[in-house]
């Protein structure tokens, strides 16, 4: 059937096919963002219940017999905020480090072969990384013998070239105009100057966007902490929380812990900690989001 749309001043008057495709479309995207929120709203509605309506399945999506008595518990043990300070010690010093590192490989790699030589051999160096990888047990020997078990750098050094994000950066320096460039060449400046003051401020929304997913892959990482740390009290956030998840250590509580523990539930106590662990993701991301799609899209275009 043929779409007509009719111009009626200002305005544009829309089909019935129309119409009926993006209702179709906004009921589809509110579905799929429900099932996104919905786990949230409910594990946030657990932290916030008692132990009693949480044990017997009261609680769905809004708190029954409201406390706050998990949070107060999970602020106050030693184990859950040392993880908290490593996970933020981990955040600040992997974006410093991932965040320069992206951008010094990506500059040079978005010039043509003419002013790079080099490029093409080393463009396909990173993306070869980027399908395939030494292995779990030689990553592991690696860190072992630069003697980095134990450190926050074997959780920082190891992931701190993402190539998929080097591409991205990559390609968003290619939107930029040679003009721009030229003339500053011009002027007298060099390529550091030139990435600093020309590049840099002109790729926000890309920086915005790699920042994010930095800031997310660090947070969330729970995989490595286990492997190259030998002892819990080294643990990132992520992985404290999954190991008092899957296999809590009752017996290493004290007689008080375990008294507070039955009067709040172990289900709510988790419920809290894991919603404190999604708290800085959540404060962060409303401040990228606008750069968000701009910079996904304005980078994943030219090739």
């Amino acid at each position: 059937m043929k779409q007509k749309e009719e111009m009626t001043g200002t305005h544009i008057k829309l089909s019935v096919s129309r119409k009926v495709f993006l209702a179709a479309d906004y009921l589809f995207l509110t579905c799929s963002a429900l099932l996104c929120l919905l786990p949230l709203i409910n594990v946030l509605a657990v932290s916030l219940s008692s132990s009693n309506a949480a044990a017997a399945g009261y609680v769905k999506l809004w708190p029954v017999e409201f406390t706050w008595s998990s949070y107060q518990y999970a602020l106050t043990k030693p184990q859950f905020t040392q993880a908290f300070l490593i996970s933020a010690k981990r955040v600040a010093l992997g974006y410093a480090v991932t965040m320069l590192v992206i951008i010094l490989t990506a500059y040079p790699l978005s010039k043509e072969k003419d002013v790079f030589h080099a490029r093409g051999k080393y463009a396909w160096i990173f993306i070869f990384t980027m399908m395939f990888n030494g292995g779990l047990i030689p990553t592991y020997m690696t860190i072992r013998y630069l003697g980095m078990l134990d450190s926050i750098w074997a959780l920082v050094l190891p992931g701190a070239v993402p190539i998929f994000n080097v591409v991205l950066m990559m390609n968003f320096f290619r939107t930029i105009p040679h003009e721009i460039e030229e003339a500053a060449f011009i002027d007298g400046a060099g390529h550091f100057t030139t990435l600093l003051k020309i590049y840099l401020p002109l790729s926000l929304p890309s920086l915005a966007t790699v920042s994010l997913f930095v800031i997310v892959n660090h947070w969330n990482s729970w995989f490595d902490g286990i492997i190259y740390m030998n002892h819990t009290y080294n643990y990132p956030l992520q992985s404290y929380l999954r190991t008092i998840i899957i296999n809590p250590d009752l017996q290493s509580m004290t007689s008080s812990e375990q008294l507070v523990m039955r009067e709040i539930s172990e289900r709510t106590f988790k419920a809290a900690q894991i919603f404190l662990g999604a708290i800085p993701i959540l404060c962060v991301y409303p401040f990228l989001q606008k750069y968000f799609m701009s910079g996904l899209t304005m980078g994943s275009v030219k090739g």
